[in-house]
């Protein structure tokens, strides 16, 4: 009986382990000048992003250097700026121009929502439609030089009229075709983490617009009305009094390091 409840107790030992490290949250040390940051990240809702933030930090990920127009593979983020700073609401680095015009070369999708039901069928109301023109129509028109003319009217139509009643006239499976579109495209479920204090997010030019650059939530009550429209892919866990510091000083201050905490 002994043996045999000692297995069990092995077992559910090894399987809670394993789950730890499932959930295993790895940490950065972002070096500043002004201090060290230790930032939290989350693979568990953002994988895609920490694994970008992390290859550009190290260097073991490919990155088009503006200045030179060639690929490389060197920690991305050594010696660049929080190019941005703003008052009682963020702390934004990671473009290699200082500008905030600058990036990797490359653009990745968000990871802001929970996938829900895949998009098929009538186009019933506002939500659905605009998930049609975000996920369908928006990155075929971002990619193609030269859009189908009958798409065309129909956003210009969405766009006259502020809504999105002039997509409905057709079925999702209409614009999937004129588009190209052959893999199932899901619906946003539940957002995934909220644009809290002290998170670190994905700054972007619009859906789906990921790159380098991110900012560190300084504002105390967060920033909700930016809930679902950046990805959340960590936390300060320690040093947001240089996250405030930085905030006090403006525009400049040098990032020196990201780096895997020992």
């Amino acid at each position: 009986m002994n043996i045999i409840f000692s297995t069990i107790i092995t077992f559910f030992l090894a399987l809670s382990l394993l789950h730890a490290q499932d959930d295993a949250r790895p940490v950065v040390v972002m070096k500043t000048e002004l201090g060290d940051m230790r930032i939290e990240l989350w693979p568990h809702i953002a994988p895609n992003t920490v694994d970008n933030f992390v290859g550009l930090a190290t260097g073991t990920k490919e990155w088009l250097d503006p200045k030179s127009n060639t690929p490389v593979k060197r920690p991305f983020y050594d010696g660049l700026t929080f190019h941005r700073v703003i008052d009682d609401f963020m702390i934004q680095g990671g473009c290699p121009l200082g500008t905030g015009s600058g990036g990797p070369g490359y653009a990745f999708p968000d990871e802001t929502h929970e996938q829900s039901n895949v998009l098929s069928g009538h186009i019933s109301d506002e939500h659905m439609a605009e998930q049609v023109f975000m996920k369908i129509l928006q990155p075929y028109f971002d990619a193609t030089p030269e859009p189908d003319a009958e798409l065309l009217r129909i956003a210009e139509a969405c766009y006259e009229q502020q809504s999105g009643r002039p997509l409905m006239v057709n079925d999702v499976e209409f614009y999937m075709e004129k588009t190209g579109t052959t893999t199932p495209v899901y619906a946003d479920g539940r957002i995934k983490a909220r644009v809290a204090y002290a998170t670190i997010c994905m700054a972007n030019a619009g859906p789906n617009t990921n790159g380098s650059q991110f900012f560190i939530v300084t504002k105390k009550e967060g920033c909700d009305w930016l809930d679902g429209k950046h990805t959340v892919f960590g936390k300060v866990i320690s040093g947001m009094d240089v996250a405030h510091e930085i905030e006090k000083r403006g525009n400049g201050m040098k990032i020196h390091s990201v780096r895997p905490a020992e």
